[in-house]
């Protein structure tokens, strides 16, 4: 049966002011338009839901019965209209990013902090993946938008470039001869070489970057972090590519050097992935918004 959700206001604002004229005021329609949909929602059910009165109406046992679940429908109707103006208003809602581990750490984490202090009520999910599994994710509509390593390309997917990065070569105190002069990159196989595993996007740019200058690298340890890359560099066990941003506090204690390469490592993006055509939630834009 199809459901005329006018048909049951005018019933709902007959019941409630007990009046045909009142209701009409109440929904800004004739007398008459109020009588003729009665009329129709009795045809349907196939019995009165009034007794006319000289004073007005009054409800009949049927529809007494049916006002008690119309009502409810009507104030669970209210309930979503708050519900939709308090997520309007920040004051709920919730928002769902995709973004890797080393993303999350040293880009997402602080602006989370932030967003968190400002609106305590919406609540935020972060799965942790590489660049290509976030955007199949996107893609699917798990996440609302994802934090991603440029350059990545998806005709699905709008990118908007956020803060430049860049990676570097670094070794641990065992190495700091090589960083007083310029490292050749056809010679960075004569060195133990620490990499991130295959798979994600730092990874392939890095393979990108060595094989369009005709190298082909050959990693002695594949790991599953910069974290880890960094902690292997320092412990002496071979030269890291990790990203300069990440590792300034190591540098800066003299616990990582970087050597400078021939030719140097392209500059390169963070960058914020949503779906194309696709529009956000109110939270989803305010955090955005916080977002260099």
């Amino acid at each position: 049966m199809e459901i005329n959700l006018e048909w049951y206001r005018v019933f709902y604002w007959t019941a409630k002011t007990g009046s045909l004229s009142k209701a009409a005021e109440r929904l800004y329609i004739t007398q008459p338009a109020v009588s003729h949909t009665i009329k129709r929602l009795e045809g349907r059910f196939g019995g009165q839901l009034f007794f006319r009165t000289t004073k007005g109406v009054t409800l009949t046992a049927e529809g007494e019965v049916l006002l008690r679940y119309v009502e409810q429908a009507f104030n669970l109707v209210e309930i979503g209209e708050r519900a939709i103006a308090d997520m309007h208003s920040l004051n709920s809602g919730e928002i769902n990013i995709g973004a890797s581990d080393t993303l999350c750490k040293y880009y997402l984490l602080p602006c989370l902090e932030h967003f968190h202090e400002q609106y305590p009520g919406i609540r935020i999910h972060v799965t942790n993946r590489t660049t290509p599994e976030t955007l199949a994710l996107l893609k699917e509509g798990k996440i609302d938008f994802g934090i991603v390593n440029l350059p990545a390309s998806d005709k699905q997917i709008d990118f908007r470039r956020s803060i430049s990065i860049q990676d570097c070569l670094v070794g641990g105190k065992a190495f700091f001869k090589l960083a007083e002069g310029m490292l050749e990159l056809n010679a960075i196989n004569n060195y133990p070489l620490l990499l991130l595993e295959p798979g994600g996007s730092t990874r392939s740019f890095i393979d990108e970057y060595t094989a369009s200058n005709g190298v082909r690298i050959a990693p002695e340890f594949e790991l599953g972090s910069i974290d880890l890359l960094v902690q292997f560099a320092i412990r002496g066990f071979g030269l890291a590519f990790v990203i300069r941003n990440y590792v300034a506090d190591e540098l800066a204690a003299g616990q990582l050097v970087e050597i400078p390469l021939n030719p140097p490592i392209p500059m390169r993006h963070i960058g914020i992935a949503s779906l194309r055509g696709v529009p956000l939630s109110a939270a989803a834009r305010a955090f955005l918004s916080l977002l260099p």
